[in-house]
């Protein structure tokens, strides 16, 4: 799985990077989606790595974004109980391991909004022209995409 988190606007974009923002639903700043790695999603993470952060997910990360940044439809937050209710997993933490295991899909939570709007990195960005391996922001994390995840939890 890799968690996708958008850090630069669209000013001055081309036409196929915002449609590919668009369809990755990275519509704002500092949105987050979670997707699975087949060779579509590398397709589109390649076209807009220059505006997002990207990397691998391991399961304790997602059930960190989930218990912080998880919503229900109404803007309630997702909790242990609504997941016991709703579905066959009795807490997130489980629920996030068979998500990032390919068990399930975030899709299988009734009401949960597929987007994390996560909040600006404490202590701020490292720069947005730069990427990762330079020093930035931007780019591929790979599995250190955890840091950039709890500074935005």
């Amino acid at each position: 799985m890799y968690v996708i988190i958008r850090l630069k606007g669209s000013v001055n974009t081309r036409p196929e990077i915002k449609d590919t923002l668009k369809m990755l639903r990275l519509n704002q700043i500092n949105h987050c989606v979670v997707v699975e790695e087949n060779p579509v999603y590398k397709g589109m993470i390649q076209v807009v790595k220059d505006y997002v952060a990207f990397g691998v997910i391991k399961a304790d990360t997602l059930a960190m974004i989930m218990e912080h940044r998880g919503r229900l439809e109404g803007g309630d937050r997702l909790t242990d109980e609504y997941v016991a209710k709703n579905s066959s997993f009795k807490t997130i933490a489980e629920f996030a391991a068979a998500v990032v295991e390919g068990k399930a899909k975030l899709g299988d939570m009734p009401g949960l909004k597929p987007v994390f709007r996560m909040h600006p990195p404490r202590k701020g960005h490292k720069g947005l022209k730069r990427t990762y391996q330079q020093g930035g922001a931007l780019g591929n994390y790979g599995e250190e995409i955890v840091s950039l995840v709890e500074q935005m939890r």
